[in-house]
């Protein structure tokens, strides 16, 4: 008795993420998840320099940013609650100090850029299509870091104006890389603060652009994270206690099914043997001096050790 409807999904077998790729990773929120489980894994990945980005317009504002080596001054900022914020970036790069924040923008222009061109996937995750526009700038934000709701117009991207700036967003990164491969996903979070009908209103938008601008032959690709939870896991035990996030258990499904979609045999095998060192890195003797712990952290040294001969950026 099937008591599931699984999702088929096409593995890869052209450009697949193993430990020599380089991934980059940007987005909403559950583009944290997954990049959370890269760096745990030990891969070379770096995850939203500029902080968590929910809809498209903000991607493009940052790549196009990146690649133009835009040099952020005072005058690209803004305070508010005696904190100093910028419009491009995320609440969590927001200081007391306003050269803190400007050092972190330009080092995260700087370090973005080398990753976009020396990436080998980029994986793009969607959240949103409602936006909010400064009234006073005319200008599309990241964050509203909480200024007062009646300086912003919400508006809701159309599936054209979504298709226009993800095509920007591809154009851009393959004029400095063209061989990349961009994976394009939709966040499975629910935007419920939007409104229920209008949450699935923004997730319709996100999809059928992202259908509108995918071909495979220009290694522009989609994986299902947001039907893989509204389908596979449709049930409220695979989500936190404020019923929108997914769970642990949940992120762990899809990670695994994105390694099989897009990782060989191979770096499953050894996606396995960094597990255990993880594991063993974590774990805590009853007996710190016994003959047996000891064995066994001398054991856990060769496991390191054959990891990083074959793999000399990891580092534990």
């Amino acid at each position: 008795m099937k008591l599931q409807t699984k999702i088929l999904i096409q593995k890869e077998t052209k450009n697949q993420i193993n430990y020599n790729s380089k991934v980059l990773l940007l987005g909403s929120c559950f583009s944290e998840n997954i990049g959370n489980k890269f760096n745990y894994f030990k891969f070379q990945s770096l995850q939203n320099p500029f902080g968590i980005l929910f809809h498209p317009i903000a991607i493009e504002n940052l790549v196009t940013n990146v690649i133009n080596q835009k040099k952020y001054t005072e005058e690209d900022l803004i305070y508010q609650n005696e904190i100093w914020h910028s419009f491009d970036a995320h609440s969590s790069l927001s200081s007391l100090d306003k050269n803190e924040i400007l050092n972190h923008l330009n080092s995260a222009i700087t370090s973005t850029n080398k990753k976009l061109e020396e990436a080998s996937h980029i994986v793009i995750t969607l959240g949103t299509s409602w936006v909010y526009r400064h009234i006073e700038s005319d200008k599309i934000v990241v964050n509203c870091h909480k200024i007062p709701q009646k300086k912003f117009l919400k508006e809701l991207l159309s599936v054209d104006e979504i298709t226009e700036s993800l095509e920007a967003i591809i154009a851009l990164i393959k004029s400095i890389n063209k061989n990349v491969s961009i994976l394009f996903t939709v966040s499975p979070v629910r935007h419920f603060k939007d409104g229920f009908i209008e949450n699935t209103q923004s997730k319709s938008h996100l999809i059928t652009a992202i259908h509108q601008i995918i071909d495979e032959r220009k290694n522009t690709h989609y994986f299902p994270s947001y039907e893989i939870m509204m389908d596979e896991l449709r049930d409220y035990r695979f989500y936190n206690e404020d019923m929108i996030h997914p769970n642990k258990t949940a992120i762990n499904y899809i990670w695994e099914r994105f390694i099989a979609t897009w990782f060989s045999d191979k770096t499953k095998a050894t996606l396995k043997e960094i597990d255990a060192i993880q594991r063993g890195i974590l774990h805590r003797p009853f007996n710190e001096s016994s003959e047996q712990h000891q064995q066994f952290l001398n054991n856990l040294e060769a496991k390191k050790d054959k990891i990083q001969k074959e793999f000399s950026f990891i580092k534990f």
